[in-house]
C-alpha cells in the first residue's frame, strides 16, 4: 500500500518560493498581548523551529514532524465569524517537507487534521482582511496533529473552554493567550512513520484582576486497551490500519504537570497557576490530582468567574 500512498517530497519551486515571501511578514504570537510578558516555553536538548503566522506562532519539533506546543494571542472583542470553505491544507514552504506531517498520514483513514491553534480563535482583527489570513495561516499543516475522527469533531469541551474562559475570566478587554500541543510519550503509536500522541495539552494564559492567571487542560484519547488487547504500545502500526484510539476526556491539570510530561520550561505558567491544588500539594504525584471535566462549569479556581 505504501507505493500508492502521497511520499514526502523536498521540493523548490517558484510557488513555493511566492509563499515563503508572502509568510515572510507574519509577525506571529505576540509575548506581550496581555500587556505582561509571557514567552512561549521552550524545551531544552530537542531541536525545534520557530514559525510565525498571523496572530500564533508554532515551535516546531522537526524529530517528531509536529509541534512541540503552539502559542496564540486571542482578541475576544475583535473575532469575526469566518468559515472554512476553499481552504486547503498545506505544507509550510519554511520547513522541509520531510520534517513536518503532510497528507501522506491523513490519506485514506479515519484520522483527522485536528487543529492545534484553533481556527475560530485565530480570525480576529481590525480588519475582515487580517481575520480571514489568520484563518488561512490556521491550514499549515505544522499546526495539525494527528487526531481520530470523531476525537476531532466532539470535542466541545476542549475547544468550549476557550470560549467559556474569554467570556468569564479573561479581563483586559476580553484578551486570552492559549498555548497547545501534543504530550508525547513511549506508548504511542507510530502510524505512517508519525507518532500519534495519545495526549494533548492546553494551558490557558489571561488576566484576573490585574494579574497574570493561568490553568492548565490535559485531553486524552486513549483507546480503551482491555478491548483492544492487539493494540501496539509502543511499535509500528501497518500502513493499511490506523490505530484504534479511544473516546477522550478532558481534564483540569496542574501545569507543572504539563510541564513534567512534555520537557516544556513552563516556570513562568506554574508560578500562576490558578487551580487550587496545585498551590496546596506541590509535590503530588503526576496526574493524581488531575479532575475530570464534564461541562466547563466544572473548573476549579481559586477565584469567582464572571457571570
Amino acid at each position: 500500500m505504501n507505493d500508492t500512498l502521497p511520499e514526502p517530497r523536498i521540493t523548490t519551486t517558484a510557488a513555493n518560493a511566492t509563499t515563503i515571501k508572502d509568510l515572510s511578514d507574519r509577525a506571529g504570537f505576540d509575548e506581550q498581548f496581555l500587556g505582561r510578558r509571557v514567552p512561549i516555553p521552550s524545551i531544552n536538548d530537542v531541536e525545534t523551529t520557530l514559525l510565525p503566522y498571523t496572530h500564533f506562532s508554532v515551535l516546531m519539533r522537526p524529530d517528531k514532524r509536529l509541534a512541540a506546543i503552539t502559542a496564540l494571542g486571542i482578541d475576544g472583542k475583535q473575532l469575526i465569524n469566518l468559515d472554512r470553505s476553499g481552504i486547503n491544507w498545506r505544507l509550510d514552504p519554511r520547513l522541509a517537507e520531510d520534517q513536518q506531517t503532510g497528507e501522506r498520514v491523513y490519506a485514506r483513514n479515519n484520522i483527522d487534521r485536528g487543529h492545534l491553534v484553533r481556527r475560530a480563535s485565530a480570525a480576529w482583527g481590525d480588519t475582515r482582511a487580517e481575520a480571514a489570513q489568520a484563518n488561512e495561516d490556521t491550514f499549515h499543516y505544522t499546526n495539525a496533529a494527528p487526531q481520530a475522527a470523531t476525537f476531532n469533531q466532539s470535542l466541545e469541551l476542549w475547544l468550549g473552554l476557550e470560549t467559556y474562559l474569554l467570556q468569564n475570566a479573561a479581563d483586559n478587554g476580553r484578551r486570552l493567550i492559549v498555548f497547545t500541543g501534543p504530550i508525547f510519550s513511549d506508548i504511542d503509536p507510530v502510524y505512517r512513520g508519525v507518532q500519534i500522541p495519545l495526549r494533548f495539552f492546553k494551558v490557558a494564559v489571561f488576566l484576573e484582576s490585574g494579574s497574570l492567571a493561568a490553568t492548565g487542560y490535559v485531553v486524552d484519547q486513549t483507546p480503551q486497551l482491555k478491548d483492544l488487547p492487539d493494540v501496539p504500545r509502543p511499535g509500528a502500526v501497518h500502513d493499511g490500519d490506523a490505530p484504534p484510539l479511544g473516546p477522550f476526556k478532558t481534564f483540569q491539570v496542574p501545569i507543572r504537570d504539563i510541564a513534567a510530561l512534555t520537557g516544556l520550561n513552563m516556570t513562568h505558567l506554574s508560578a500562576i497557576d490558578r487551580m487550587p491544588i496545585a498551590a496546596s500539594l506541590p509535590t503530588a504525584r503526576i496526574t493524581s490530582t488531575w479532575r475530570e471535566l464534564t461541562s466547563p462549569e466544572c473548573l476549579d479556581l481559586d477565584f469567582d468567574l464572571q457571570h
